[in-house]
C-alpha cells in the first residue's frame, strides 16, 4: 500500500502502511466470527488462526511458539518486560532494587522504568552513549559490576528509534549473563531491517509491534524466554499463558504474522534499497544545506538502512516539519511532545549536543512504499523550508 501520491511519506519510523498481504489476511480473518477462547467450531478455528500465527512468527524470528506472548503493542510489551521483571525478581530477592537502562530509550520503556522508582522504589541507573548514539559498553559493564547483586533487570533496544544508531545487543547480553542478571531489548525499530534471533541473541525479553512492520495498529508481542519468571500486568481470564489476560485479536494477529512474514522475506533486498535512497537523500540535503549536520553512525553496520537524522543549524526542527507539510512531504523532529510543549530531545541531549541543536534537527525515515520520488520531493522543497526557517528563527532572535 502507498501514499497518496499528493504526499510524500518519510515518517515509517512512526508507522509504516501495511503491505498488501497483511490487508488482505486481516480482511479475510474479519469476515469471520469466533473468539479463540471458545470451544465450538468458530472458536476452535480462530484458535487455530493464533496458533498458526503465532508459529510463523516464532520461526521467523527464532524463538519457540511458547515464548510468544501477544499484547496490544510495543508500549504494553515494554510495560510488561521490565515491570514483570522487576517484580518478579524483587519479590524473589528484596536486594534487587536496580534497573538498568540506556539513556536513549524510547519514552514507551522510559516511562515506565520512572514509574518503577516513583511508584515501586526502584533504584534506577542510565548508562551513557557515545556521540554516535551507541551504548558505551564500559559504562554498562561499571554500572552492573559495582553492585551486580542489587540488579533486577537490565534493558536496551536494539535499534534507536531517532537515530538508528544499532546497540550492541550481544555485549549487553554477555556483561549481565556474568552475573545472572535479565536483559530486555526493545527491538520495535530493529524488527524488519535487521535479522532477529531470540534463541541466539540470548536476551529474555525481546519487544516487537506489527505497524512498525507492515503489520495493523494495536497488536505487538513480547517475546519470553521459555521458564522466566515475570509478573503480569493484566488479570482475568489468563490468556497467554497467564501472561495477558483479554480476549486475543485473531485478524490482528493473523496480519501480524503475515507482515513479519513478509518482511523477513524481503529483507535481503530492501535493505539496500532504501540504504541507496537514504544515501541519495542525505548527498542531496548536504548539498543543498551544506553546514546541515548529520548524526548518528556513518558506519552502515553501525546503524538502520531508513533513517537520517539532521540538524538544520539557526533553524527551529517544529517549524520545518510544518513547512515540509504545506508542502507535501510528511517528517518528523526528534522532539518528545508534552502537554503539547515541545521539549528538546533526550537522545540528543544523551548523546551531548546541546538543546538549540536538539530542537533544530529532523528525521527522515524511509519504508518498503518509498521511492526516489519520495526522495525527489523533500528536495525538491527543502531550499524554501530551510530559507523560511532561518527567516523565522532570526525574527524570534531579533525580538
Amino acid at each position: 500500500m502507498t501514499m497518496p501520491s499528493s504526499h510524500a511519506y518519510l515518517d515509517h519510523a512512526a508507522t509504516t502502511p501495511m503491505v498488501p498481504e497483511a490487508i488482505a489476511t486481516m480482511a479475510e480473518e474479519l469476515a469471520r466470527v469466533g473468539n479463540p477462547s471458545s470451544l465450538h467450531a468458530q472458536g476452535r478455528a480462530a484458535k487455530r488462526v493464533v496458533e498458526e500465527s503465532r508459529e510463523l512468527i516464532a520461526e521467523r524470528l527464532g524463538a519457540r511458539p511458547s515464548e510468544v506472548v501477544f499484547c496490544s503493542g510495543g508500549t504494553e510489551a515494554n510495560n510488561l518486560a521490565i515491570k514483570g521483571l522487576y517484580w518478579a525478581r524483587h519479590e524473589r530477592d528484596p536486594s534487587r532494587t536496580r534497573v538498568v537502562y540506556s539513556a536513549i530509550e524510547h519514552h514507551a520503556l522510559l516511562d515506565p522504568v520512572q514509574w518503577l522508582a516513583k511508584h515501586e522504589g526502584a533504584d534506577v541507573v542510565t548508562t551513557g552513549v557515545d556521540r554516535a548514539g551507541r551504548l558505551l559498553v564500559d559504562d554498562l559493564r561499571s554500572t552492573v559490576e559495582a553492585d551486580p547483586g542489587s540488579v533486577a533487570a537490565v534493558t536496551t533496544m536494539w535499534a534507536n528509534n531517532e537515530m538508528g544508531s544499532v546497540q550492541p545487543v550481544h555485549e549487553v547480553v554477555a556483561i549481565a549473563r556474568e552475573h545472572g542478571i535479565a536483559v530486555h531489548s526493545d527491538a520495535v525499530q530493529a524488527a524488519g531491517h535487521l535479522p532477529l534471533d531470540f534463541a541466539a541473541s540470548g536476551l529474555d525479553a525481546l519487544t516487537l509491534t506489527a505497524h512498525k512492520l507492515g503489520g495493523p495498529l494495536g497488536i505487538g508481542a513480547l517475546l519470553v524466554r521459555r521458564g522466566l519468571d515475570v509478573v503480569p500486568l493484566l488479570h482475568g481470564g489468563g490468556q497467554e499463558g497467564d501472561l495477558r489476560s483479554g480476549t486475543i485479536g485473531s485478524a490482528l494477529i493473523a496480519a501480524f504474522a503475515t507482515a513479519v512474514d513478509v518482511s523477513a522475506a524481503r529483507r535481503e533486498q530492501t535493505g539496500p534499497r532504501l540504504e541507496a535512497l537514504r544515501s541519495r537523500l542525505v548527498d542531496g540535503i548536504t548539498a543543498i544545506v551544506p553546514d546541515a549536520i548529520v548524526n548518528g553512525a556513518a558506519d552502515p553496520a553501525e546503524r538502520l538502512p531508513n533513517i537520517a537524522h539532521v540538524t538544520f543549524p539557526g533553524c527551529e526542527g517544529d517549524a520545518m516539519l510544518m513547512l515540509f507539510d504545506a508542502r507535501g512531504v510528511s517528517v518528523s523532529t526528534g522532539s518528545a511532545c508534552t502537554a503539547g510543549v515541545p521539549q528538546p530531545s533526550h537522545v540528543l541531549l544523551a548523546m551531548g549536543y546541546d538543546e538549540t541543536a536538539a530542537r533544530g534537527s529532523l528525521r527522515f525515515s524511509l519504508g518498503h512504499s518509498s521511492t526516489d520520488d519520495d526522495v525527489d520531493r523533500v528536495l525538491a522543497a527543502l531550499p524554501e523550508v530551510h530559507a523560511r526557517a532561518v527567516s523565522a528563527s532570526s525574527a524570534r532572535g531579533a525580538r
